[in-house]
Protein backbone atom coordinates (compact mmCIF):
# COMPACT_ATOMS: atom_id res chain seq x y z
CA UNK A 1 0.00 0.00 0.00
CA UNK A 2 1.42 3.67 -1.05
CA UNK A 3 2.78 5.17 2.27
CA UNK A 4 -0.32 8.00 1.32
CA UNK A 5 -3.03 5.55 1.59
CA UNK A 6 -1.58 4.12 4.54
CA UNK A 7 -1.22 7.90 6.14
CA UNK A 8 -4.86 8.29 5.16
CA UNK A 9 -6.09 5.36 7.14
CA UNK A 10 -4.69 6.43 10.08
CA UNK A 11 -5.05 3.20 12.04
CA UNK A 12 -5.82 2.66 15.91
CA UNK A 13 -4.70 -0.05 18.27
CA UNK A 14 -7.92 -2.38 19.76
CA UNK A 15 -6.94 -0.66 23.01
CA UNK A 16 -8.01 2.76 21.66
CA UNK A 17 -10.95 1.93 20.06
CA UNK A 18 -12.03 0.27 23.80
CA UNK A 19 -11.25 3.58 25.56
CA UNK A 20 -13.10 5.73 23.01
CA UNK A 21 -16.18 3.87 23.23
CA UNK A 22 -16.02 2.81 27.01
CA UNK A 23 -19.60 2.92 27.33
CA UNK A 24 -19.91 0.19 23.76
CA UNK A 25 -17.52 -2.40 25.94
CA UNK A 26 -20.10 -1.94 29.51
CA UNK A 27 -23.42 -3.74 28.07
CA UNK A 28 -23.86 -7.24 29.72
CA UNK A 29 -24.56 -10.38 27.29
CA UNK A 30 -26.80 -12.72 28.96
CA UNK A 31 -28.84 -16.39 28.05
CA UNK A 32 -32.47 -17.14 29.00
CA UNK A 33 -33.61 -20.76 28.31
CA UNK A 34 -37.15 -21.69 27.30
CA UNK A 35 -37.14 -25.33 28.41
CA UNK A 36 -40.20 -26.89 27.46
CA UNK A 37 -41.85 -30.14 28.25
CA UNK A 38 -45.36 -32.29 28.32
CA UNK A 39 -47.17 -33.92 30.58
CA UNK A 40 -50.87 -34.45 30.83
CA UNK A 41 -51.29 -33.50 26.86
CA UNK A 42 -50.60 -30.10 27.89
CA UNK A 43 -47.24 -28.21 26.71
CA UNK A 44 -45.59 -27.05 30.02
CA UNK A 45 -42.54 -24.51 30.19
CA UNK A 46 -39.97 -24.41 33.41
CA UNK A 47 -39.94 -21.31 35.34
CA UNK A 48 -38.26 -20.12 38.64
CA UNK A 49 -39.22 -17.46 41.34
CA UNK A 50 -37.48 -14.43 40.04
CA UNK A 51 -34.97 -13.61 43.17
CA UNK A 52 -35.40 -9.12 41.62
CA UNK A 53 -37.01 -7.35 43.96
CA UNK A 54 -38.28 -5.11 41.09
CA UNK A 55 -39.95 -8.34 39.93
CA UNK A 56 -41.00 -9.88 43.25
CA UNK A 57 -43.67 -13.01 43.01
CA UNK A 58 -43.16 -13.06 39.38
CA UNK A 59 -41.56 -16.05 37.48
CA UNK A 60 -39.13 -16.00 35.10
CA UNK A 61 -37.55 -18.47 32.62
CA UNK A 62 -33.80 -20.10 33.30
CA UNK A 63 -31.52 -17.79 32.90
CA UNK A 64 -28.05 -15.87 33.73
CA UNK A 65 -25.38 -13.75 32.79
CA UNK A 66 -22.31 -15.00 30.62
CA UNK A 67 -19.19 -14.77 32.02
CA UNK A 68 -16.05 -13.26 30.55
CA UNK A 69 -14.82 -16.62 29.96
CA UNK A 70 -17.62 -17.93 28.29
CA UNK A 71 -19.20 -18.72 24.79
CA UNK A 72 -22.67 -18.45 24.06
CA UNK A 73 -22.75 -22.47 23.97
CA UNK A 74 -20.92 -23.15 27.31
CA UNK A 75 -22.90 -20.61 29.07
CA UNK A 76 -26.16 -22.05 27.87
CA UNK A 77 -25.08 -25.37 28.63
CA UNK A 78 -23.64 -24.38 31.85
CA UNK A 79 -27.33 -22.51 32.93
CA UNK A 80 -29.16 -25.67 32.10
CA UNK A 81 -26.68 -27.91 34.54
CA UNK A 82 -26.73 -25.12 37.31
CA UNK A 83 -30.45 -24.71 37.36
CA UNK A 84 -32.15 -28.10 36.71
CA UNK A 85 -29.74 -30.77 37.01
CA UNK A 86 -29.41 -31.96 33.71
CA UNK A 87 -26.94 -31.23 31.12
CA UNK A 88 -28.00 -33.61 28.17
CA UNK A 89 -30.92 -31.94 26.45
CA UNK A 90 -32.02 -30.52 22.94
CA UNK A 91 -30.99 -26.92 22.59
CA UNK A 92 -31.80 -24.77 19.90
CA UNK A 93 -30.46 -20.77 19.94
CA UNK A 94 -33.71 -18.81 18.84
CA UNK A 95 -33.48 -14.29 18.62
CA UNK A 96 -31.51 -11.95 20.57
CA UNK A 97 -33.45 -9.03 22.70
CA UNK A 98 -31.92 -5.94 23.30
CA UNK A 99 -34.61 -4.14 24.44
CA UNK A 100 -33.30 -0.88 26.25
CA UNK A 101 -35.19 -1.41 29.31
CA UNK A 102 -35.38 -4.97 29.21
CA UNK A 103 -33.57 -5.39 32.82
CA UNK A 104 -33.25 -2.97 36.01
CA UNK A 105 -29.88 -3.66 36.44
CA UNK A 106 -28.63 -1.78 33.62
CA UNK A 107 -28.08 -2.26 29.90
CA UNK A 108 -28.85 -6.67 28.76
CA UNK A 109 -28.73 -8.39 25.86
CA UNK A 110 -30.16 -11.54 26.06
CA UNK A 111 -29.70 -14.45 23.93
CA UNK A 112 -32.47 -16.90 24.14
CA UNK A 113 -32.85 -20.82 23.56
CA UNK A 114 -35.56 -23.36 23.51
CA UNK A 115 -35.14 -27.00 24.97
CA UNK A 116 -37.33 -30.24 25.27
CA UNK A 117 -37.31 -32.23 27.95
CA UNK A 118 -38.97 -35.27 28.75
CA UNK A 119 -40.67 -34.51 31.87
CA UNK A 120 -41.87 -38.29 32.51
CA UNK A 121 -38.28 -39.76 32.34
CA UNK A 122 -36.35 -37.38 32.64
CA UNK A 123 -36.91 -35.23 36.56
CA UNK A 124 -35.72 -32.23 37.39
CA UNK A 125 -32.56 -32.80 40.25
CA UNK A 126 -33.23 -29.46 41.91
CA UNK A 127 -36.26 -27.30 43.12
CA UNK A 128 -34.86 -24.10 44.50
CA UNK A 129 -36.72 -21.03 44.42
CA UNK A 130 -40.02 -22.58 43.37
CA UNK A 131 -38.57 -24.30 40.40
CA UNK A 132 -41.44 -25.90 38.64
CA UNK A 133 -43.33 -26.82 35.66
CA UNK A 134 -46.41 -24.25 34.18
CA UNK A 135 -48.79 -25.08 31.38
CA UNK A 136 -47.55 -22.10 28.38
CA UNK A 137 -51.48 -21.60 28.09
CA UNK A 138 -52.10 -20.21 31.64
CA UNK A 139 -48.31 -18.07 31.56
CA UNK A 140 -50.04 -14.38 31.97
CA UNK A 141 -46.94 -12.39 33.03
CA UNK A 142 -43.00 -13.30 33.73
CA UNK A 143 -40.53 -10.94 34.92
CA UNK A 144 -38.67 -9.30 32.45
CA UNK A 145 -39.40 -9.52 28.72
CA UNK A 146 -39.73 -13.32 29.69
CA UNK A 147 -43.30 -13.50 28.46
CA UNK A 148 -42.29 -12.28 24.76
CA UNK A 149 -39.05 -14.34 24.83
CA UNK A 150 -41.49 -17.72 25.56
CA UNK A 151 -44.01 -16.31 22.56
CA UNK A 152 -41.26 -16.26 20.54
CA UNK A 153 -39.57 -19.20 21.50
CA UNK A 154 -43.12 -21.13 20.97
CA UNK A 155 -43.05 -19.62 17.62
CA UNK A 156 -39.94 -21.17 16.66
CA UNK A 157 -40.88 -24.34 17.74
CA UNK A 158 -44.00 -24.51 15.84
CA UNK A 159 -42.25 -23.54 12.95
CA UNK A 160 -39.54 -26.63 13.83
CA UNK A 161 -42.24 -29.14 14.30
CA UNK A 162 -43.90 -28.74 10.77
CA UNK A 163 -40.42 -29.85 8.99
CA UNK A 164 -37.59 -31.02 11.48
CA UNK A 165 -38.15 -34.05 13.72
CA UNK A 166 -37.31 -32.35 17.36
CA UNK A 167 -40.72 -33.13 18.49
CA UNK A 168 -39.46 -36.26 19.45
CA UNK A 169 -36.99 -34.76 22.90
CA UNK A 170 -40.87 -34.70 24.38
CA UNK A 171 -41.95 -38.23 24.29
CA UNK A 172 -40.55 -41.33 25.50
CA UNK A 173 -38.52 -43.96 23.42
CA UNK A 174 -41.76 -45.46 22.10
CA UNK A 175 -45.01 -44.05 21.14
CA UNK A 176 -48.04 -44.42 19.43
CA UNK A 177 -49.60 -42.41 16.70
CA UNK A 178 -52.49 -41.17 19.15
CA UNK A 179 -49.25 -39.56 21.83
CA UNK A 180 -48.13 -38.24 18.89
CA UNK A 181 -50.95 -36.36 17.13
CA UNK A 182 -52.06 -35.08 20.79
CA UNK A 183 -48.52 -33.54 21.19
CA UNK A 184 -48.79 -32.16 18.38
CA UNK A 185 -52.04 -30.52 19.03
CA UNK A 186 -50.36 -29.59 22.62
CA UNK A 187 -48.10 -27.48 20.51
CA UNK A 188 -49.72 -25.70 17.94
CA UNK A 189 -52.54 -25.41 19.36
CA UNK A 190 -55.13 -27.07 17.27
CA UNK A 191 -56.92 -30.03 16.55
CA UNK A 192 -55.72 -31.94 13.74
CA UNK A 193 -57.57 -34.49 11.69
CA UNK A 194 -56.73 -38.27 12.18
CA UNK A 195 -56.50 -39.45 9.14
CA UNK A 196 -54.50 -36.33 7.29
CA UNK A 197 -52.20 -36.25 10.54
CA UNK A 198 -51.07 -40.25 9.90
CA UNK A 199 -51.26 -39.33 5.99
CA UNK A 200 -48.07 -36.86 6.72
CA UNK A 201 -46.44 -38.56 8.98
CA UNK A 202 -45.75 -41.13 6.71
CA UNK A 203 -44.95 -39.19 3.66
CA UNK A 204 -42.24 -37.49 6.10
CA UNK A 205 -40.97 -41.02 6.61
CA UNK A 206 -39.34 -40.41 10.36
CA UNK A 207 -40.96 -43.39 12.38
CA UNK A 208 -39.93 -46.84 12.37
CA UNK A 209 -42.65 -49.94 12.99
CA UNK A 210 -41.20 -51.78 16.28
CA UNK A 211 -43.71 -54.40 15.99
CA UNK A 212 -45.17 -53.53 19.46
CA UNK A 213 -48.68 -53.02 20.51
CA UNK A 214 -49.69 -50.71 23.44
CA UNK A 215 -50.70 -51.77 27.41
CA UNK A 216 -52.72 -51.18 29.81
CA UNK A 217 -54.18 -47.87 28.19
CA UNK A 218 -58.10 -47.26 28.26
CA UNK A 219 -58.67 -47.74 24.69
CA UNK A 220 -57.90 -49.79 21.79
CA UNK A 221 -54.08 -50.57 21.63
CA UNK A 222 -52.47 -49.08 19.27
CA UNK A 223 -48.98 -49.62 17.57
CA UNK A 224 -45.93 -48.51 18.75
CA UNK A 225 -43.20 -46.72 17.03
CA UNK A 226 -39.28 -45.26 17.49
CA UNK A 227 -37.84 -41.96 16.01
CA UNK A 228 -35.70 -43.80 12.88
CA UNK A 229 -31.77 -44.29 14.35
CA UNK A 230 -30.09 -42.27 11.62
CA UNK A 231 -32.52 -39.27 13.12
CA UNK A 232 -31.41 -38.98 16.41
CA UNK A 233 -27.77 -37.28 16.87
CA UNK A 234 -24.93 -39.36 17.72
CA UNK A 235 -23.66 -40.65 21.33
CA UNK A 236 -27.03 -39.07 22.58
CA UNK A 237 -25.54 -35.40 22.06
CA UNK A 238 -28.83 -33.23 21.41
CA UNK A 239 -28.42 -30.64 18.98
CA UNK A 240 -26.98 -27.04 19.36
CA UNK A 241 -27.95 -24.41 16.63
CA UNK A 242 -26.09 -21.64 16.08
CA UNK A 243 -28.68 -19.53 14.38
CA UNK A 244 -30.01 -16.50 15.22
CA UNK A 245 -32.81 -15.02 13.46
Amino acid sequence: MPPAMEKALQLKTAELEKISHIDYFNIAISVDCVIFGYDEKELKVLLIKSDLEEFSGLYSLLGDLIRPDEDLETASYRILKERTGMDDMYLEQVHAFGGLDRHPSGRVITIAYYSLIDIKHQKLQLSHNELSWHPVHEIKKLAFDHKLILETCLGRLQQQVLDYPVIFNLLPEKFSLRELQELYQAILGVELDRRNFRKKIVIKDWLLDIKEIENDVPHRPGKLYKLKPELKKKNGKKKFSATVR
